[in-house]
């Protein structure tokens, strides 16, 4: 009695395995924007550099003549307690953008749009502030 029981198991797997297979690239902008706000307010300047900003942005920030995670350290290290709310996220192919409400202690709230890019399947940070 206990065979039928493990067919239907088996097949309920296979069924929702083969649904949907993860989430979507807009759930996965949101992801990579959420780690980007933890990230900034924990000050882990090497986890921005390593798995959250593009190659591209990197490159630019380390046009200064210093590493990414100094140039962030120098760029963000005075600033407190920030948050992020993620507000429209749109996705266009390997490029997405995420509409953002960005506050820190001290500072005027801002309203920016991030723009992202998937590079090697990962969504990652490619502009950091596009005022509106």
């Amino acid at each position: 009695m206990l065979r039928p029981v493990r067919r239907l198991l088996l097949a309920a797997i296979v069924l929702i395995a083969g649904c949907g297979g993860g989430p979507s690239d807009s759930e996965q902008v949101h992801a990579t924007v959420v780690a980007f706000g933890k990230a900034t307010a924990a000050k882990d300047y090497q986890r921005l550099c390593d798995s959250i900003l593009s190659p591209d942005l990197i490159a630019k920030l380390e046009q200064v003549g210093l590493p990414c995670e100094v140039a962030l350290k120098q760029g963000l290290g005075d600033v407190k307690a920030p948050t992020i709310t993620i507000g429209r996220v749109e996705v266009d192919g390997d490029s997405a953008t995420a509409e953002v409400n960005s506050t820190a202690q001290g500072q005027q709230p801002s309203q920016d749009k991030l723009k992202l890019q998937r590079v090697n399947g990962k969504w990652r940070i490619a502009s950091l502030a596009d005022a509106e």
